[in-house]
């Protein structure tokens, strides 16, 4: 199919999942973020237009700037989000919500249920995408990717070749990757699907930025259907990295006179992302965005109570309050471009 015929089939899908109750929704979520000082703590009739969900909290690799990669989840700790709740939650969600995001830390097809999320996701009529290191992208799983309905596969790969690619993804195999994303492609033709959409992500860092006109012709070369270059995240930025990218344009962070890094931009104090969606964490944790990597400003756990009483809790509001007095005193905030 041409290119500009599939653009339009999926543009036609997306209006799908629209309703008048979503789209009032979404503009009351607008006026309420613009005037957030006063008027969204005092509205309990908004609600989230996307939320994601951890549906693994351990991964396969060991990503250097990763909390999971770094094994900082105890092996006791290792834990998949159950289908009961997740139903019950989009149940709860599903008039308004327009977007679910099946990923947060874990490698999510380390979920044994991943492709019910996914089904029941679509069979509720929302938009679903999820993200993966694509290393269980197998001809079964590839099929069966495609037959649930997701509209978008993110699969990360880091460089065009074994040595570039594993600096970062630590333990994973690249053509390992690439064939999984030639499964999904063969299974999209095969079954006459224009979905999911496959976009390769390709975290810019100061080893493998001599490769990214070589992974443009790679991505080119396996159909895929976008290619996004992405900054890095790191952890300990300040002194600097032996990661940090030269490219301005793909950097994060700027070295300061003092020679110290900091985050580049500027950063009011407010945030889209505490009015627009939430994180839920493995356990059930409702979070703020998913910078809170530790699960420190949990709202509640909707296994104690439904995710509206969370969201729009009185924690909930005051750590809202929070932000717009000074979003500076978090740290998750000061390493956000958001």
């Amino acid at each position: 199919m041409k290119l500009h015929y599939i653009k339009s089939l999926r543009l036609f899908k997306l209006t799908n999942y629209l309703s008048i109750l979503k789209i009032t929704n979404w503009l009351k979520l607008i006026f309420s973020y613009l005037y957030s000082s006063v008027l969204f703590l005092k509205n309990r009739n908004i609600y989230p237009h996307f939320i994601s969900i951890e549906t693994s909290n351990f991964c396969n690799l060991h990503c250097p700037e990763c909390p999971v990669g770094k094994n900082s989840i105890p092996s006791h700790d290792k834990s998949t989000f159950k289908f009961e709740l997740f139903k019950k939650l989009i149940d709860e969600l599903k008039p308004t919500l327009q977007h679910v995001i099946l990923y947060f830390q874990g490698e999510p097809f380390l979920c044994n249920q991943l492709m019910e999320f996914i089904k029941y996701t679509h069979e509720s009529g929302i938009y679903s995408s999820t993200s993966t290191n694509g290393q269980f992208l197998n001809k079964k799983i590839a099929r069966e990717i495609v037959l649930s309905g997701l509209d978008k596969l993110i699969v990360s790969i880091d460089g065009t070749t074994q040595d570039v690619y594993e600096t970062y993804r630590v333990g994973g195999n690249l053509q390992k990757t690439l064939v999984g994303i030639n499964n999904i492609v063969e299974w999209k033709k095969e079954l006459k699907s224009i979905t999911p959409l496959v976009e390769i992500q390709f975290l810019v860092l100061k080893n493998n930025e001599h490769q990214m006109t070589e992974m443009k012709m790679l991505a080119k070369s396996l159909s895929a259907d976008r290619l996004t270059f992405k900054s890095a995240q790191l952890y300990d930025f300040e002194k600097g990295s032996d990661l940090l990218t030269t490219k301005d344009r793909y950097a994060r962070y700027k070295r300061t006179r003092n020679g110290q890094y900091k985050i580049k931009g500027r950063q009011p104090n407010r945030c889209w992302r505490m009015w627009s969606g939430a994180v839920i964490n493995v356990h059930g944790e409702v979070l703020p965005c998913c910078f809170d990597k530790s699960s420190e400003h949990s709202f509640g756990n909707i296994n104690e109570q439904s995710f509206l009483d969370c969201w729009q809790s009185s924690k909930a509001n005051n750590f809202r309050s929070r932000i717009i007095n000074n979003r500076m005193q978090f740290d998750m905030c000061r390493n956000c471009t958001s």
